[in-house]
């Protein structure tokens, strides 16, 4: 019984290809279709990217199910997934290009609409986005991206922070201070004021 959890059925090549091929397409397959599939997750893309690991499972591990056959599939995944890492980081030119570019989709508070179609985002899923993190239109975002693994960037619209409030606010005090001086020296010298 031991021994059968063990034995494999596929030869060690096999094995090891299998799930470093399928992974290499499955990257290719998300890059291919875009940010959108690894950015928000309606209920439709939830189910496919669930359905995806059962259904290239008999292409990563063939008919064997074996503790040793997994083992070595596990490691075979994380293998790849290492080396693609540190070739994307050694290269930055391949890395810009397999990853592609960023997509802005708000600017000054104005949705780029031809760019949300492009990575296929509804004016619901957007607002979704915005929600989350704590705006509630688009005119308080200065700069929405998505990046080209998926997440969104958003920045609002910078409204004067208290201390820049205070210190304006200060800075007209002391101009209201320094024309009212003006004016009790103007009104003395004509005499209007009593010393």
């Amino acid at each position: 019984m031991i021994e059968s959890m063990f034995h494999m059925h596929l030869p060690l090549l096999e094995k090891i290809l299998r799930p470093m091929i399928v992974y290499l397409c499955l990257i290719a397959f998300l890059r291919l279709f875009g940010k959108r599939e690894l950015a928000q997750l309606n209920p439709f893309d939830l189910v496919v990217l669930l359905s995806l690991s059962n259904t290239v499972q008999n292409a990563m591990i063939g008919d064997d199910n074996t503790v040793s056959g997994g083992v070595i599939g596990a490691l075979s995944l994380l293998t790849i997934n290492w080396l693609l890492s540190r070739l994307l980081f050694n290269m930055p030119k391949l890395n810009t290009a397999f990853e592609g570019s960023p997509s802005v989709l708000i600017r000054h508070g104005v949705v780029d609409w031809a760019e949300a179609k492009r990575e296929a985002l509804t004016e619901l899923e957007l607002r979704s986005v915005l929600h989350k993190q704590g705006f509630n239109d688009f005119s308080e975002v200065e700069k929405c991206v998505l990046e080209p693994n998926g997440n969104f960037y958003l920045e609002g619209i910078k409204s004067m922070s208290d201390d820049a409030q205070r210190a304006e606010l200060r800075r007209s005090i002391e101009e209201l201070h320094v024309e009212i001086k003006q004016m009790r020296i103007d009104l003395a010298a004509r005499g209007a004021l009593p010393n």
